[in-house]
């Protein structure tokens, strides 16, 4: 698990099987078939998983777009399994967010930036200094840094530990989503 936490946290999912296979095959139809495999495990564990919102989420996206700041979440899973996720919280777009992209909308995952690129275009974002990354991964922080964001932002309530987190620089790191309040 540490090795899978380590060399996959918030990656694409199949660059993740990759990495973390990548001592024992290179074999793409073997990677692929491992892949659709995950799938399957992912979409039955998810099925019958109880999803609750991560502590002060839905408050903190309130405030956000209180402010007019918009919320995008974006993850390393494919389109349908964030909807799924999505979904069990009954969050509404527009409502509790402004917009969702997936691993499977862009051509690179994390570190690339194309997700956070991807969001600028669909809103019209300009300036990547309006923008603030956050996530729970050494990748997510590497996306944040590699896409020019004002702050790029760890949080310790996920895949990797503070140390880990630490070894990107981020701007900062929060243990609850609700310390963002104090950053923007």
């Amino acid at each position: 698990l540490e090795d899978v936490l380590r060399l996959g946290a918030g990656k694409e999912k199949t660059q993740a099987i990759a990495d973390v296979l990548r001592d024992q095959t290179t074999d793409q139809l073997v990677l692929e078939s491992i892949y659709q495999q995950f799938l399957i495990l992912l979409d039955n564990a998810y099925a019958n998983l109880e999803v609750v919102p991560q502590d002060g989420a839905e408050e903190v996206f309130r405030y956000l777009r209180s402010k007019s700041i918009q919320v995008v979440l974006n993850t390393g899973y494919n389109q349908e399994t964030a909807e799924k996720l999505i979904n069990k919280l009954q969050w509404k777009q527009g409502e509790h967010y402004d917009l969702l992209v997936t691993a499977s909308q862009v051509s690179a995952g994390r570190p690339q930036p194309d997700m956070i690129r991807l969001a600028q275009t669909i809103l019209g974002i300009q300036d990547t200094q309006e923008i603030i990354k956050i996530g729970d991964s050494i990748v997510d922080i590497e996306e944040g840094i590699n896409a020019g964001c004002k702050y790029s932002i760890g949080i310790t309530t996920g895949a990797q530990t503070f140390e880990q987190l630490q070894s990107a620089h981020p701007n900062y790191i929060i243990h609850n989503l609700l310390e963002l309040k104090n950053i923007v």
